[in-house]
This record gives structure tokens, sequence and C-alpha cells, in this order.
């Protein structure tokens, strides 16, 4: 009678304590490529999952220039459930179908930086391409009219024109060079004292470097060459200066970013560059109204701005500045998701505390039910150990006794209790190892334990918090693939957990006091 009481009360108690889980809005990203300004924006995007009142959950893929791999990705980001997603595409018509089929599921599109050859998102987000090739034109005739030698030749050198920003930076660019809008990728006489011409790359510095090269060797030595990203730039300017014109070509880029294209500038490679906005804590922002029904823009441009050698130490000092704040964000977000936990570990002991309280209280009516049945079996006991003292304390029984019974010296020791739960705790690190958003509330779930139990036994073996130890897991694995397989240091970084290659050597380097290449060097 007791245990149907008490049972069903028990279930009526959980249910009753259980609470509703906050909505967790999970948003896919789909890099198109890897450098400065991609880590820059991923970065920023990981800062604001926590900078919003919403719980917003990142996932980031990187497809490193490769259209087919990004197609793939974007299919294997849909599958697992996401809320929404964010792509910069690789390239406008490969894209295209893998958007549709994105769509066809329910699931919003945020094209950002770049967009793919369909109408078929949600929104855009990313900075004026045809504005920063219109500011690079008119800022490389400015630098035109300071030369005193006729013509002047500029030469644009553009990224894939496949892709969305080089069609949009050629054409800004172009525009702003010749009375008529948008002349073909050709040499064309501006009828202003200049010779233009324009050669497709592929936005990487090689492909720049052979591009400049070849109008060099066919004698049409530019006076100001303009190239899509300040990555090509380097390239641009290798060329240059084997031919020993370094005195002589202007170099422009567009990226802006502190140790890339300021830094150029700051170096004298640089005449020019122009920065182009990242804004990731924007782009999650948009995500967030499109996934809670709030009013949002379908079209967003955000501003950039010029950088020449007038202003390039204080937007450097302003930049690096920036940069800093957004790394110790996320440190601060870091240590609040950690102690939110807590209170929410916290939380769940006080509700447990007083279902304890109302289970002891029916335990002590139970406990008075049973009490005259307890006495019975104790008598019973009683009885029984009196049988067995007699069997064990004859010295015959003894020895048959003996053939059942181990002595106590032949039993095996026990294993250390601390060593059992290491083995156990690293066991289950190494299965989510590469999993960069794992949390400790998972790792306990794991391990058969509350976030709290957690954190005080890892704390108590080993002097360090359970997040301090994973990391220091993913770096030690980190540092053994680094000396022994030819992976990339961006293929290790994802391979041990890290969200992006430049958090991954920042924290390389704090640990081992070297960078990963350094390493390997």
């Amino acid at each position: 009678m007791a245990n149907k009481i008490f049972f069903p009360l028990v279930m009526l108690l959980l249910l009753t304590c259980c609470t509703q889980q906050e909505k967790v809005y999970r948003i896919g990203v789909s890099q198109c490529s890897s450098g400065q300004w991609r880590e820059k924006v991923n970065r920023e995007i990981q800062g604001a999952q926590h900078l919003y009142e919403e719980n917003v959950q990142v996932s980031i893929a990187n497809a490193f220039d490769d259209a087919e791999l990004q197609v793939r990705q974007i299919d294997s980001l849909a599958a697992t459930g996401i809320d929404l997603l964010v792509v910069a595409p690789a390239e406008s018509s490969p894209i295209a179908p893998a958007i549709d089929r994105v769509r066809q599921r329910g699931i919003p599109v945020v094209f950002f930086d770049r967009k793919a050859a369909t109408d078929k998102y949600t929104a855009f987000i990313g900075g004026d391409n045809v504005e920063a090739g219109r500011t690079m034109g008119l800022y490389a005739l400015a630098l035109a009219s300071t030369l005193r030698h006729h013509p002047i030749r500029i030469s644009e050198v553009t990224g894939s024109m496949s892709t969305s920003p080089a069609q949009e930076r050629h054409q800004g660019f172009a525009e702003a060079l010749a009375s008529e809008p948008s002349p073909s990728p050709s040499r064309v006489e501006t009828g202003r004292g200049v010779v233009y011409t324009c050669t497709e790359s592929d936005w990487t510095s090689d492909g720049a470097y052979e591009a400049v090269k070849k109008q060099i060797e066919a004698g049409a030595v530019p006076d100001i060459v303009f190239c899509h990203n300040d990555g090509m730039t380097t390239g641009a300017w290798r060329a240059i200066e084997e031919a020993g014109l370094a005195d002589r070509v202007k170099v422009l880029g567009i990226d802006g970013m502190p140790d890339e294209g300021i830094a150029y500038i700051q170096q004298g490679q640089l005449s020019g560059t122009y920065i182009y906005p990242t804004h990731g804590e924007q782009i999650v922002r948009l995500a967030l109204n499109i996934l809670t029904g709030k009013p949002y823009v379908r079209e967003n441009r955000l501003e950039g701005m010029m950088v020449t050698p007038e202003n390039a130490d204080i937007t450097a000092l302003n930049s690096h500045e920036l940069l800093r704040q957004n790394e110790h964000l996320i440190t601060i977000h870091d240590k609040l998701e950690n102690y939110f936990g807590l209170y929410n570990t916290q939380h769940k002991l006080l509700v447990a505390s007083l279902m304890v309280i109302v289970l002891l209280i029916v335990a002590v009516a139970m406990a008075l039910g049973a009490y005259l049945q307890t006495r019975k079996a104790t008598h019973q006991r009683q009885a029984m150990n009196e049988e067995q003292t007699l069997f064990y304390t004859d010295a015959n029984r003894r020895k048959l006794s003996g053939i059942f019974i181990e002595a106590q010296e032949d039993l095996p020791e026990p294993d250390s209790q601390d060593m059992l739960f290491a083995e156990q705790f690293n066991e289950v690190v190494r299965r989510n190892l590469s999993n960069p958003n794992l949390k400790v509330d998972e790792l306990g779930e794991q391990m058969g334990m509350s976030r709290v139990q957690l954190y005080r036994r890892v704390k108590a073996i080993t002097g360090s918090s359970p997040v301090e130890l994973l990391r220091q897991m993913r770096l030690q694995q980190a540092y053994v693939l680094l000396c022994n397989s030819t992976k990339t240091v961006s293929e290790i970084a994802y391979e041990v957990g890290f969200n992006t290659p430049g958090y991954f050597s920042k924290c390389f380097r704090e640990q081992y006091g070297k960078l990963p290449m350094d390493l390997r060097s």
C-alpha cells in the first residue's frame, strides 16, 4: 500500500519541478574561404552568440575556396536541423542549387559579403562593393593627378569574376575612371590622359603576381595597380620589386585589416586601402530578427572607409584596440557561461532540496508503518548470526569454509578512485575533442555527474577547471598532430575543436610560447 502511494508521488514531484527549456537558436555559417578578414568575421560572430538576450548557438564551416565542398557543407548544415543559414558563396552559380534546397526545407538564408545566382534568399548583409570600387577609382585618379608624365597607366587586377564582389568592385572602379558606365575588362582610353587595363585573377597573391609580372614584361609598366583585396597586393608588390620599380608604382587594395592592408601602408608597400566592414555582431542580430519575427530589412549595406598614409597610424591603433576588446569580450562571455551554469545548478539543487524534504516526510510516515516488520527482521538476523558464529568457530568447519572463502591477503587491491575518474574523464574528452561547441554540462552528463560535481572533482585532482583542462588536452593533441602529420594548421585547429585557426594559434602560443608554424619550422 505504501509503494502505491510513494512512487506516484515521486513522479508527480518530478513533473512539477521540470522547467521549460529556453529556446536555442541554431545558426549555421558557411564561409567561402579563410584569411584574416574571414577570421575577423568568425570571431565577431562567435562573440555575438552571447551579446543578445536570445540563446544562440553558432556552427561555422569553411570551404577554403572549393565550391563543391561548400555545397556539401551547406547540405550537411541543413540536415543537422539548423534554424537559419548564413552563407558567403565561394562562386555565384554552383552554390545556387544548394541554397534552393535549403529554402525548400523552410530554413531562412542570409547572404553576407557575397551573393549566389538566386533570388531565393531571405536577406543580404555586407559592404557595398560597388561603392568600394568607386572610392578606389576616384583615389587612383587623385594619385594620377600628382604624376607629371603622360599617359598614366592604371591597372586593375580583379578577383575571380565568377563571384559577385569581383563583378561589383570592377563595376565601381571602371565607372569612376571612365565617362561611360562599366567599360569591359580590356584596354580603354579614358579621355583624361589615363590608359586603363583590367586583368582577371583569382583572389590570390600568386595570381596577382603573375598578372602584374606579365604586364611589366610586355612593356606596359603600370603607374598605379589596384588589386581587389589586400592579400593580392603582396603578389603585385613582389612583381614590382623584382622589376626594380618599387619607387615608381603605387599599389592599392581593399579589406583594410590592421595586420594586413593598414600595416602595408605603414610599411610603405601600399598607397591606400579600403576598410571593407565585417560587423559579425550585426549578422547575428539580423539572423535573430528573422528567427524571432521582428522587423528586418532585406538588403543591408555596411559602410566602409578609405585608409591612406595620412590616417593609417590612428586607424591601425583603433583597429587593434577593437580587436583586443572583442577577444576580451569572448573571454568574459566564456566565464559568464560558467557562472550561469553554476547558477542553474544551484537552482536545480534548491528544487531538489524541496523535493527531498517532501520525500523525507513521506519516508518517515512509511518508516513508522514498517517499524514492527523491522523489529521482526532484526530478531531473525540475530539468530542467523549466532548460527554463523558457531560454524566458523569450529576448527573443522573453518577448514571447510576455507575452500569457499579466500584469505584476506589474496584479495586484489582496489584501484584508486581518482585514477578511475581520470581515465573515464580522459575517454569522454577524447570522444568529443573535435566538437567546438562542447559544454561542461555535456561532459558532466556523459560522466553521470552534475556540473558542480564535475568542476569540484577535476579541480581537486588537477588544480584546473574542466574548461582549462579541456583546452590543455586539445592543445596537447594539436602538438602531437603538428609533429606527426602533414595536416595544415587550419585542419588541425578544427580537428581538435577550435572554432577558428586564429584563436587556436593564440591559445597555442600562450601554452607553448610559439606559434604552430614555428613548431614545425
